[in-house]
Formats: structure tokens, sequence, C-alpha cells
């Protein structure tokens, strides 16, 4: 962090805060107090501290910030009821966030960098390229945001959103901490999902770290070379030793893995497909989840309902639980693969 960034309050953790009040005069008890305020009650202003006296808050207004966001823009789903934030960083970058509201629950997709450096064929956000990491105080705030929007908490937090989570460990990491804090947002660490597109040293450290958040992977495809040109950005490990990573992790954690799978009409969707995606996932405890592509690109397609249930169908017998996400908040470019902070996106369309 800058020496600017290190008094916005929103990313810091407990004994940070401890600290910051011993820097400005107060004791530790009034980091406590901030912490509570910020993690908790998602405050977004020092006057809503209204247990704290007057004259700490106005000393905590003259040395430093709540918040890292600017509401830029926000549209809700007709269809869906989903609502996209569009959030301006301080740097001027934007990034998207979707609330995703679903019977008992509230799922929030979270961004973990400005663009992304994967490149996916089939996504909005790789398009951008890569821009910076998101600081852990950015990435908290889209929650902490949408709290005090929604004037409550998500249920169920994703890293799903803009880039790629394991190329920001160590903020998306200390991110998720802050988020399953008890002391805190108490979202359940088990309601917490990190996705990857499969980078395995990561997915190792992750392993050996024994983290409680749930992993998710992006596959795509069964096939090395097909992946590797849907994917780009995943030629640098070996589709075995991806497979191995992800075996060793359910052995070591007793975890399951969520396996992704974008279906793509008439590219990956096929028997021939569907039999070796099956071979893969029956070889360890995982779940799979099928995605039926959004439209982005023109250059590929949405499988059909009739063609989903036929992949379905060659996938038996299968080992694990099989679900089907038909994402949503597609009328307002909020669904699985549209994020792409739209000011800038509108950029990147001007120049291509």
């Amino acid at each position: 962090m800058t020496n600017e960034q290190n008094n916005i309050l929103v990313g810091q953790r407990m004994e940070e805060l401890e600290s910051f009040a011993l820097s400005i005069g107060r004791n530790k008890y009034r980091g406590r107090q901030l912490y509570k305020w910020i993690y908790e009650k998602h405050a977004r202003a020092f006057d809503e501290m209204t247990d704290t006296p007057l004259g700490l808050r106005q000393k905590l207004a003259e040395n430093a910030q709540l918040g890292w966001l600017e509401l830029a823009d926000k549209n809700q789903s007709d269809e869906s009821g989903s609502i996209k934030y569009l959030f301006k960083l301080p740097d001027g970058n934007f990034i998207e966030s979707v609330l995703i509201p679903e019977s008992e629950r509230r799922t929030l997709c979270i961004s973990s960098q400005v663009g992304c450096s994967f490149n996916c064929r089939f996504c909005a956000t790789g398009r951008l390229g890569f821009r910076r990491n998101l600081t852990t105080g950015e990435i908290v705030d889209q929650v902490l945001f949408v709290a005090d929007d929604q004037d409550e908490f998500p249920t169920n937090i994703v890293f799903m959103g803009m880039g790629e989570p394991f190329y920001n460990y160590d903020n998306v990491i200390q991110a998720a901490s802050l988020i399953a804090d008890d002391n805190g947002m108490n979202i359940a660490s088990k309601r917490v999902v990190i996705s990857t597109a499969g980078i395995v040293e990561r997915i190792n450290q992750y392993t050996r770290e024994k983290h409680k958040y749930k992993l998710a992977v992006s596959l795509n495809s069964p096939f090395e070379a097909e992946r590797k040109q849907l994917m780009p950005g995943t030629r640098l490990w070996a589709f075995s030793d991806l497979i191995e990573a992800l075996q060793k992790y359910t052995h070591i954690t007793k975890r399951k893995p969520t396996i992704e799978y974008v279906l793509f009409h008439g590219l990956n969707d096929t028997e021939r497909h569907a039999r070796s995606l099956r071979q893969i996932v029956n070889r360890m405890p995982c779940k799979l989840n099928l995605i039926p592509y959004n439209p982005v690109e023109p250059d590929y397609h949405r499988p059909t309902v009739e063609s989903v249930g036929a992949f379905m169908n060659w996938l038996q017998p299968l080992n694990c639980g099989l679900s089907v996400r038909w994402s949503k908040g597609t009328d307002i470019n909020a669904a699985c693969g549209q994020l792409a902070g739209s000011k800038q996106y509108e950029e990147v369309q001007r120049a291509v």
C-alpha cells in the first residue's frame, strides 16, 4: 500500500486498526470498535459510529477514509432480479460485481483484478487485458458496499467476477479471511467460493494451507489442446498436472472441488467430450457444474436446452454431483463471462 492508501480503513485487519488507533492518539479499544463498525455493521461514514465520541469521529474524518469504491452505475435485471454494480476505483479504473438473489440465497459475485491476463476467447473481461490486481480493501469493499445498499449481507460470496483470483492470491486469501471472520461479516467459509482457471502451483499452495473456502476450477474441455485454445492463459501448465493437483487437493483436504464446464454449441458439447469429461471427474470426489454459454463473442454460441440434456445423458454413469447453472442477468450484461467494467469495455471496443 502507498501512504495514502494506508489511511483507507476497509481491508485492514483487527491488529492494523488497533495500530491505526494508537497512531492517532487513541487506545487499541477504539481500533476494535472500528473493526466492528466496518465489518459487522458495514458503516459507510464515520458519523454512523454512534458509540464513539464526537471528537474521535472528527479525528477519523481528518486522518482516514473508510472505503475504496465509488458507485458509478447500478442496473437491475428485469428477467432475474440480479443487480450489477459498476464501481470506480481510486485510480479511475472500473470493476463490476453482481448480486444474484435466489430463494433464500443471495450470492454476490466479486472481482479480484482489473481486467485479466488469461485472455479466454469467450470472456468479455479478457478483452480488457490485465491492468492491475485489486487490493484486499478493494475486494472486501465490494461486499460491504452491497451489504449497505441492500441493508443485509449476502449469504454467499463467489470470486468469479473480473480477473483470475489465484493471480492475486495473497490479497484474495486475506479478503476471504475478513469476509469469513466471526467477529466481522461472519459469512461462513463454506459459503465462500474461490474460482481459478487452473494455476497449478497456487492450487498446490492452497492445498498445503488447508483453507476452508470452497475451490472451483474452470475446465471447459477434457482435451488439452482444445482447452489451451479456448483459454490461452492455461498453456503454462500441463493438463495432467492440473488433474493431479486436484486429486491431491481432494486427498489432503477431504473437500470436493467444483469443476466448472462452460458448454458451447457444437464445440465442447458433443458425446466425445462428455465421455472424456466423465472419465476425468470420476477419478476424484468432486462436483460438476455445467454452464451453458452466455452470448459474449460472436464466434461462440449457447447450446440449446435439448443439447444440454443430451450432454447430461452422455455423462452417465457419473460418480459426482451434477448441476446446470443457467446464468442470470444476461439482459444487463451481468451473467457469467460478461463482466468487463462497462466503461473500460467501451474504450476497448472503440480501439478495436
